[in-house]
């Protein structure tokens, strides 16, 4: 199926090798790494021109090989684009005299940010993506925050794909930003109660948020406050408002222990106060009522957290009380507190369930659902003293529905139902669960989804979806883009592997550092029970999975590659060894509590590199790779698929092919723009379809 007159590059390799720990590794394609990374990061033109022709070159590749899908992919677009609400919106969200919301006109790529009278009446355009994103190849908004006094927004936006983010400030009223201009933060804002400056993080040269700092309006970036400084360069910090609205958070931690600091916003000029000294392994937050806080903890050994009360006056450990004790198995995710109750979303078995408490009697009710696997979502809001609870509902038949709940008389008002103007029938889908055993034992969820009609004899094809990392759980949620396969024959699973938090905290911990090659075995194990329940055959699965989860995919290439007609890896952080060597990327230093620390640890060292998929990669056939790459992505940078890639081709002896394509005008989330973004989905989808055979059935 490929185009002849275009072979595949051949990247030169060029010998270098280092050693750490008496260990010599090998690294030929490390020359693809720009030694000016940085400056790459915020103008692309700069990348060094051998280093783009190579680049440039896989592109080419990559479109001889799927460039016969092009009436394909643009079905698929117009498919899922014909699933899209155009002028959909948001529920407004009330707060004081107006309700907020965004939405999107007919046609439009990006947000608009708009409010109405609370109680209706003519809505305000404040920020129009469409406009502001008129110049810019890329455009992605990082948020709006309006003021307390409702007469101003700040608001902010990256036009790079670098997520490097500009605060500008905009008047409700006038239409107009004011001068100021706030540029290198996270988007992130917390305005003070006199409306007169903000809060904000701001990032370093090497895309860390290290720092909090204060703007006051009408001034200058440079006159800027420092605020507070983490010296940890393992640690984020990143602010955001409190629950009560009283307070900026300034929340601080890796991937095992955190930190919190509280600046009362009606004093924005006192210094922060801390919460809880750091503890290695304790991590904490923090929700605000009155003289108390509600502090949600993995202390003392609650390994799937509980929630304890401490006094504002005293918030330090020692002043931790139980309010919700730790029930293993049942892991609590997130708690929102409000006037008179509190909200805690947990998660069993993966599934989720909302639990509401009376402050005031300790009285607890759950809301319930049916389906044998869905996603449930709080939603939030700006009003504290309401008994108003908003959350979002979605399975993998049914589309997202925006509820609010009254947690008094426990009335529920549908909202919002996502609406498919190309129609979707839920009964025509059935969604169920499996459980795979893993080859230690354990029992691995798998969420399926595929048409009423679809017969049991292995012959279908199967996109396998996986992440397993950072203890992000995989919810089993709508997606209209997934139709498209679904429609075409495919069933569509998610693996709820280890290294998510889809059966508890625990489930992370049995899936990172020494024990991260159980995510891949798990992964693997879903595939064989998915066999033999004959929903699918070998060769007749296509895996897919992005950033860690491309990992994954690059890990299960190495190990499991002869299980799988396709692999889809969107920015994969395969590189993992020499990326975790590297203390000046962006991410590494926070990432050792999750992988280990190389540098320091012989034993890190030799666990990583027995599974870094690019390490790995061994003389034998593969299945057919596509890697998707952003040239600005700050997280998984360009290089590591692209060495991978060079790697693959220059070792495996059969199978693939293996094609690289690089974005070069995005970063880690593609391309900008909801429908442009269906470009690349289209793309992954077209090789699906192609690596079973059934690419020029269905164009």
């Amino acid at each position: 199926m490929t185009d002849s007159s275009t072979s595949a590059p051949v990247a030169p390799r060029r010998p270098y090798s280092f050693t750490r720990h008496g260990i010599t590794v090998s690294d030929d394609y490390a020359w693809l790494k720009d030694a000016r990374w940085q400056e790459v990061l915020h103008d692309p033109s700069l990348l060094d021109a051998d280093i783009r022709a190579y680049l440039e070159a896989e592109n080419a590749y990559a479109e001889s090989v799927l460039g016969h899908t092009a009436p394909l992919q643009k079905k698929l677009v117009a498919e899922m684009r014909g699933r899209i609400k155009e002028d959909d919106s948001s529920v407004p969200s009330p707060d004081g005299p107006y309700a907020y919301f965004r939405k999107y006109r007919e046609g439009g790529q990006h947000e608009l940010f708009c409010r109405t009278p609370r109680n209706g009446g003519a809505e305000t355009i404040g920020l129009d993506g469409d406009a502001l994103a008129r110049g810019h190849e890329y455009f992605k908004f990082g948020g709006s925050r309006h003021s307390h006094d409702h007469k101003l927004a700040a608001w902010s936006a990256d036009t790079k794909g670098s997520e490097y983010f500009t605060i500008r400030v905009r008047d409700w009223d006038g239409g107009n930003d004011l001068v100021d201009l706030v540029e290198e933060t996270d988007g992130g804002v917390v305005w003070s109660r006199d409306c007169k400056s903000f809060f904000y993080v701001k990032l370093d040269d090497n895309h860390r948020p290290m720092q909090v700092w204060r703007h006051k309006l009408g001034t200058n970036q440079s006159d800027d406050l420092l605020v507070y400084e983490e010296n940890d360069t393992g640690w984020f910090t990143h602010v955001h408002e409190s629950t009560s609205g009283r307070f900026c958070v300034i929340a601080g931690g890796d991937h095992e222990t955190s930190e919190q600091r509280l600046i009362d916003l009606d004093h924005p000029d006192a210094p922060p106060r801390l919460v809880a000294a750091r503890e290695s392994g304790v991590q904490y937050s923090i929700a605000d009522r009155g003289d108390e806080l509600l502090i949600l903890t993995n202390a003392d050994g609650a390994i799937d957290f509980k929630i304890v009360t401490a006094p504002l006056a005293a918030p330090e450990r020692a002043n931790w009380r139980d309010l919700i004790p730790h029930r293993a198995g049942i892991y609590v995710l997130d708690h929102d507190l409000y006037a008179g109750h509190l909200v805690r979303l947990e998660r069993a078995n993966a599934l989720p369930s909302i639990v509401i408490r009376d402050l005031a009697s300790g009285e607890e009710h759950a809301i319930a659902f049916d389906e044998g696997a869905y996603s449930l979502d709080a939603m939030g809001s700006y009003e504290f003293d309401t008994t108003n609870l908003r959350f979002a509902y979605s399975s993998m038949t049914t589309p997202s529905e925006v509820w609010d709940y009254d947690m008094v008389t426990r009335a529920k008002t549908l909202r919002k139902r996502q609406e498919i103007p190309s129609g979707h029938n839920p009964a025509d889908y059935v969604t169920t669960r499996i459980m795979a055993k893993a080859q230690d034992g354990a029992e691995v969820p798998v969420s399926l989804l595929h048409r009423r009609d679809f017969k049991a004899d292995g012959s279908a094809p199967l996109l396998l979806y996986g992440y397993g990392s950072y203890g992000h759980a995989m919810p089993a949620s709508f997606s209209a883009n997934r139709l498209s396969l679904v429609d075409r024959g495919f069933v569509y699973a998610i693996a709820h592997i280890r290294g998510g938090t889809d059966k508890g905290w625990g489930w992370y911990l049995d899936g990172k550092r020494e024990k991260k090659t159980n995510s891949f075995d798990d992964f693997s194990a879903c595939a064989r029970a998915l066999i033999a329940a004959n929903y699918t055959s070998e060769k007749r699965i296509v895996g897919h999975g992005g950033s860690a989860g491309g990992m994954l995919m690059g890990a299960v290439a190495n190990r499991a590659g002869e299980l799988f007609a396709g692999i889809v890896a969107e920015v994969p952080f395969v590189d993992v060894l020499n990326t975790m060597l590297d203390d000046s990327l962006p991410l590494t230093p926070p990432e050792w509590p999750e992988w280990g620390n190389p540098i320091e640890s012989e034993k890190d060292f030799r666990t990583i590199l027995s599974y870094s998929p690019y390490d790995n990669v061994a003389a034998k056939p593969y299945p057919a790779i596509l890697a998707m790459a952003g040239l600005t992505d700050p997280r998984v940078t360009y290089w590591e698929p692209a060495k991978w890639i060079a790697r693959l081709r220059a070792t495996m002896t059969g199978g693939g092919p293996v094609v690289l394509r690089t974005n070069m005008g995005a970063g880690h989330g593609g391309a900008s723009g909801r429908f442009n973004r269906l470009d690349e989905v289209a793309i992954a989808y077209a090789f699906a379809l192609w690596a079973v055979g059934l690419a020029d059935r269905s164009a």
